[in-house]
């Protein structure tokens, strides 16, 4: 993808509903909305979180895990076309090591993989029983102004990755999820506090956010949809209308970016060294080692 700065950027988040477990099925689904997506123009097209497994997969990774050059993987790149397509799936790397990981592809060609790093173990979530972590945050370059961070869900209730996708030249964070209104339990208020959290890093950072979460029902789990797309501003473009299975779609201006961050300068003056010290300080006060402080 080469696109002008001057180039709106249309993007599209896939609310949808999962079935729990059939992969053969929801890919069906995904090829049906790639498709529906091209006819509006979509440049870029954003699905939740494990879109092609169901949220509540975990105990039944042996089976759904797949490779990043499986069957399934080769049909949406290749359906995605000129369109980047950001998916989510148990993906199973090197040595039986199994990821909640997410997909971009374009061109017939894997492009892109972040691995869920914060995995959710608390409430109703229990990531951290059938996943291991991802290690790095990285960003998807577009051209000289569209550059994307990717994370998954729990990642964005931990501020340092969003900062550190900031950092590495984010002007844009595409955020899949899989959010449950029960999932965290108690007073705690998904639907309200996911529209505070994603209004926060829009503004904070002057970038643009896309969300896409799921509808439907897995047990005792509803899953509120309310998919949507901030501008750097932290104001909705576009939000889901009501719980059902749709697209939501926007145009993204880099010149609002622009503006945004010279307003606001988060990122210029984010004092990577101020940054960097601390953190090492704080790696010797509760005894880090050396080994896994510089590890990479």
């Amino acid at each position: 993808m080469s696109l002008s700065p001057r180039h709106p950027l249309r993007v599209a988040a896939a609310q949808t509903h999962s079935h729990l477990g059939d992969l053969e099925a929801n890919l069906k689904d995904h090829l049906a909305i790639i498709d529906a997506a091209r006819s509006q123009g979509i440049e870029v097209l954003l699905f939740p979180e494990m879109s092609l497994t169901g949220h509540s997969a975990g105990p039944d990774t042996p089976r759904l895990a797949i490779t990043r050059d499986s069957e399934q993987v080769r049909q949406l790149a290749e359906a995605a076309g000129s369109m980047t397509v950001i998916f989510g799936l148990i993906e199973e790397g090197i040595a039986a090591q199994f990821y909640n990981s997410a997909f971009a592809v374009r061109e017939g060609e894997l492009i892109f993989i972040h691995r869920k790093l914060s995995l959710a173990t608390y409430g109703q979530l229990e990531d951290g029983k059938y996943f291991a972590a991802g290690r790095f945050v990285e960003t998807i370059h577009f051209d000289n102004a569209w550059r994307a961070g990717l994370l998954i869900c729990n990642d964005l209730w931990n501020p340092a990755m969003v900062h550190l996708a900031a950092l590495h030249g984010a002007t844009l964070l595409f955020a899949p999820i899989s959010s449950a209104a029960e999932a965290v339990g108690g007073e705690f208020d998904n639907p309200g506090n996911w529209e505070v959290n994603l209004r926060f890093y829009a503004m904070t950072y002057g970038m643009p956010v896309v969300m896409a979460n799921r509808v439907g029902r897995e047990g005792s789990l509803s899953f509120w949809g309310g998919s949507r797309i901030l501008d750097p501003f932290g104001r909705t473009l576009a939000t889901a209308q009501g719980d059902e299975p749709q697209l939501v779609v926007a145009d993204l201006n880099y010149e609002r970016v622009r503006e945004a961050r010279f307003l606001l300068p988060t990122v210029r003056d984010s004092n990577l060294s101020l940054l960097l010290r601390e953190g090492n300080r704080l790696a010797e006060t509760i005894g880090i080692p050396d080994t896994i402080r510089s590890a990479r």
